[in-house]
Parts: C-alpha cells; structure tokens; sequence
C-alpha cells in the first residue's frame, strides 16, 4: 500500500523481489538441471532448449516492461511478476514431461522480465537520484540470495525438485504480499526527452552496452544451465556437491552490492572489462578441475562475483543512459543479455553434445577472456550529481 521507504529500506525490499524473480524463477534452474534430467529421462540438447525459455520470455516481457509499468504503476507492475512465478514454479513442480516443464520455466521468464523495470521506476519514485546506482546494484545482487535460499532445498532434499519448486511458489506469494504493501504505486517517471535519445552518441552508446550484454549471456548461460551437470557428470562428484556450487556461487555474488562505487572509483570500462576475463576464467577453472571440491568451489564463488559485478556495472549503465525514462533503464542490457542467453543456452548443449563438457566449457570461456580484452569499447557513464543533459554516451 506504499508504505515509504528510506534508500536502504528501498534496495532491501528490491533485493528480496529480485532474489525471488531472478533466483528462484529463473536461475535455481540449473541446480535442479541433474535431478530434473534423471526424473524426466531428458538428454542435454532437450534440457538445453528449455533452458533458454526463460530468456525468451524474459525478452518478450523486457520489451513490454515499459508500457506495463506506465500503465500499472510500480506496484502493479511487481505484483504481475509476482503472480508470473506463482504459476510458472508451481507447473514446474507438477510437470511430469518436457512440454509443462518448458511451459513452466516459460512463465519464470515473465516474472524475472517484468521485476527490474517495476522496480527501477518505483526507485525513482522513492529514492533520490545520487544514490540510485548504489541502490540498484544492491537490489541487483539480490540474485545471490535468491539462489542461496534454493541451496539448502537442494542439500536436504536431494532429488525433491518438485518439494523445491512447490516452495519456491510459496515465496513468490509472499513477495507479491510485500510489493503491494511498500512499493509505491506511481512509477516516478520523468517526461520522455525524444531528442537526447535520438543523438548518435546516445544511439551508439546503447548498442555498446546490448553488444556486451549479449556476450556475457552467451559465455554465462553455460554455467548456469550445465555446470552441475559438469561435476557430476564429468567430475563425478556426490549430488550435494552442486547445492555446494550453487551456495558459493550465491555468496561471492553478495559482494557485486559495491559494483556501482567500484566502477566509478576504477573507471566503468575497465572494471567492466576485467569481470568479463574473469568470467570466463571461471569456466576455465571449473573445465579443468571438474572433479576436485575446492577448486569447483572457487570457481563458482569467482562466477558469483563476476556475473552480478557485470549485470550490477550493466544495470546502472543504462539506467544512466536513459535517464529521462527509468523503467527503461534495465531494459536494453538484460534484453542483450537474455538474448545471449537464449542463445548460449542451446548452443552450449550441443557443444556438450558434440565435444564433451571439458572442451565446451573450455571454448566458451576463451570467449569470455576475449571479449574482456575488448573493454574500451564500453560505454562510460558517470553518477547522477556528475552529468549535465547529454552526458554520458561517450
């Protein structure tokens, strides 16, 4: 009922909403991929296209985002995502076949795709303009706790995806009971500015930024779709050794909440350009040790990092950059992003399938290493209180 919110107050409750949109809806996912695949008899290249439903859908609801959240408000706009995990999680836990477990995940899609933009325009309803980036990569790193409350379902209920997922629902109910109390209903838009968005500088900037996107979704979505079935596949390790992965993953992503200040203090790009090499270390690593803990831990720790680093640096990158309309801010670097995604996903299948896990993973991950390299083609943008009109499409 929009209860007000401090700053802080504001990206604890965004981090909530993300952990479960993001977390839950559509990344715990891949930790369920080996219990999933064993239940259902599904080979990788099926399991692999599934995994990019939710990318596709998440696309489709990006690109609506906007005019939902114009239309419904902040608050509304949540609550539909809310109501988009509860029917996709609760079809996953039932689904007995391919076809309802690909139309469940679907459906996650739609709520990870509409949270972001819901929430960003409740920001800037609620939240002053100089600490927006600090807030949005807080909200950002919520993903880690999401995935971190999937983890204990997975350690101590080995094989129960369906208990997992039925769970998972429950939670999005709750969260759907929080967004109607203290999200703001207006979604604090400023006026459209056609001209600012029509410069070239801008129109450049912005396909930098949907380019970089689209390479981290393609060199990530190996990891989280088949880096469970790596170490258990290849690497043979115990069934609890990927919660394992998926709980240090969780962690390290809990330290991408300073994204925004780092990037600002070391410069955007080359930050930007370093989490990009090591993302895709962090497959290497994991492609060489599959089946030794501590390091399969480290990696997925050093995924954590990097992965929320980057979408935290893309987030506050283009809500800079578009300024003038907030809710659309998320929009062009996670649509990039998913796209990569809905790319990648298919794609590492069939590298699986026809190399192995050890050579796929090691493929992509000299993708990653290479697209890193290429960091001063990032756009740099500065903080709020920093800009004037036309700034920051460098």
């Amino acid at each position: 009922m929009g209860t007000p919110l401090n700053a802080k107050r504001y990206a604890l409750l965004g981090a909530a909403l993300i952990a479960m949109s993001y977390g839950l809806a559509r990344f715990a996912f891949g930790l369920y991929v080996p219990s999933i695949r064993a239940d259902l008899g599904l080979s990788a290249d099926v399991i692999g296209r599934i995994g990019a439903l939710p990318y596709v859908s998440f696309c489709l609801a990006s690109l609506a985002a906007a005019g939902v959240v114009d239309r419904l408000g902040s608050r509304g706009a949540a609550l539909s995502a809310c109501l988009f995990g509860v029917i996709g999680m609760a079809a996953v836990s039932q689904a007995g076949n391919a076809w309802v477990l690909a139309g469940g995940v679907f459906a996650c899609g739609f709520c990870t795709g509409l949270m972001m933009p819901a929430l960003s325009g409740g920001m800037h309803a609620a939240v002053r303009p100089s600490v927006h980036g600090r807030v949005g990569a807080v909200m950002n790193a919520g993903t880690s706790l999401g995935v971190m409350v999937a983890v204990p379902s997975a350690m101590f209920l080995a094989g129960q995806w369906r208990e997992g997922y039925l769970g998972f629902a429950l939670v999005a109910v709750f969260c759907a009971a929080l967004a109607w109390w203290y999200l703001p209903a207006s979604s604090g838009m400023a006026e459209p500015q056609p001209e600012r968005s029509r410069k070239p500088s801008m129109r450049h900037a912005l396909w930098r930024l949907a380019l970089f996107g689209f390479g981290m979704g393609l060199v990530s979505s190996a990891y989280w779709v088949f880096a469970p079935d790596l170490v258990g596949t290849v690497g043979d390790l115990p069934d609890r050794a990927s919660a394992w992965l998926w709980l240090a993953l969780g962690f390290g992503g809990l330290a991408a909440g300073a994204a925004s200040d780092l990037a600002d203090r070391l410069g955007i790009a080359r930050v930007q350009g370093a989490a990009l090499a090591g993302l895709g270390l962090s497959l290497l690593m994991l492609a060489q040790w599959p089946g030794a803990f501590a390091p399969a831990i480290a990696s997925a720790a050093l995924f954590g990092v990097f992965y929320m680093m980057l979408t935290g640096i893309y987030l506050v990158t283009g809500v800079r950059l578009l300024a003038e309309h907030p809710s659309l801010g998320p929009v062009v670097p996670f649509v990039a992003i998913a796209v990569g995604q809905s790319v990648g996903s298919p794609a590492a299948g069939m590298l699986v399938s026809g190399l192995g896990h050890i050579d796929a993973f090691r493929a992509i991950a000299a993708v990653g290493v290479a697209l890193g390299l290429a960091f001063h083609w990032f756009p740099h943008t500065r903080p709020a209180e920093a800009e004037s009109p036309g700034e920051g499409a460098g």
